[in-house]
């Protein structure tokens, strides 16, 4: 997995690492990069326009049902880290997103990658077409 390729948009959404996530060697533990990295897919929606409140309106349900993740480097106390997020391709009732996750003191090295399969979840809790509103969201393009 690569970054995202010029002019493709993605999020970028600013963690804080707190001593609550380390693990017995002061380490982020790796679960909790799991965390992040779902937090930075809601961001990521959200600034696509698909806020939990807009999810929650329309009966939209998104479940991951695979993720890989290739874990690079570290994060410590008190370290500044950015997470990427942008949308790699789409099938009819799912998506796939990357991640990177960078600290902000060594730039442009990423610490985790990850691909992030997800499907969407209609009202009748059954698979359903990824909207084409959030497609458009995502990429910048056309639904």
């Amino acid at each position: 997995m690569n970054p995202p390729p010029n002019g493709v948009p993605f999020a970028e959404t600013p963690i804080h690492v707190r001593s609550s996530e380390l693990d017995a060697f002061g380490h982020v533990n790796h679960a909790v990069f799991l965390n992040y990295l779902e937090h930075g897919r809601f961001e990521a929606l959200d600034q696509a326009g698909f806020s939990w409140s807009v999810l929650d309106e329309r009966g939209w349900r998104i479940y991951v049902v695979r993720i890989e993740v290739d874990y690079l480097g570290e994060a410590k106390r008190g370290d500044s880290l950015i997470v990427r997020t942008w949308a790699d391709s789409f099938r009819r009732t799912s998506m796939v997103l990357s991640q990177e996750i960078e600290n902000t003191s060594n730039p442009g090295i990423a610490i985790t990658r990850a691909q992030v399969t997800a499907a969407w979840i209609g009202v009748n809790r059954k698979p359903m077409r990824v909207p084409a509103e959030v497609r458009q969201g995502l990429t910048g393009g056309p639904g």
